[in-house]
């Protein structure tokens, strides 16, 4: 007695699904990818810290860097440390409600930082947050 064995065809590969699906997923990718943004113009060494926190990053600030009492700017325009609280006025009034934030050398005196903070101060400003590099012998925090 013989048994009708069927032959089996080898496995297809539909290669146009495989193609429509790379194409979904680079399509993914290159709408959700995030750019990098350009770098600060003046090589500032920041301070370490233990207990700083990421920031949100919707509302990008102002950022005001420090590098000594003669290099000083505020977003990509050189201020003098005179002229400060006027260039933080300005700025408000073209884009109101738009953050500022510290990026200060580790080496710059004390006496700058204070100045820095009356010209701050006098410009209306009440919140300052400042960037800072994370420690790194700081242990992660686990909430």
């Amino acid at each position: 007695m013989r048994f009708y064995t069927r032959k089996r065809r080898a496995p297809v590969v539909i290669i146009v699904s495989l193609i429509d699906i790379l194409a979904i997923l680079l399509i993914f990718f290159i709408v959700t990818t995030t750019f990098k943004k350009d770098l600060p113009q003046l090589k500032i060494a920041l301070p370490e810290s233990r207990s700083a926190e990421a920031g949100d990053k919707k509302d990008e600030p102002l950022i005001l860097e420090v590098k000594d009492e003669q290099t000083l700017r505020l977003g990509n325009r050189p201020v003098t440390l005179d002229g400060l609280a006027d260039a933080l006025r300005e700025a408000e009034k073209s884009q109101p409600g738009r953050g500022v934030a510290l990026q200060a050398d580790e080496n710059v005196p004390y006496r700058i930082i204070v100045r820095l903070f009356d010209s701050i101060r006098e410009a209306g400003i009440r919140n300052l947050p400042a960037f800072t590099r994370p420690s790194e012998s700081a242990t992660p925090q686990t909430p």
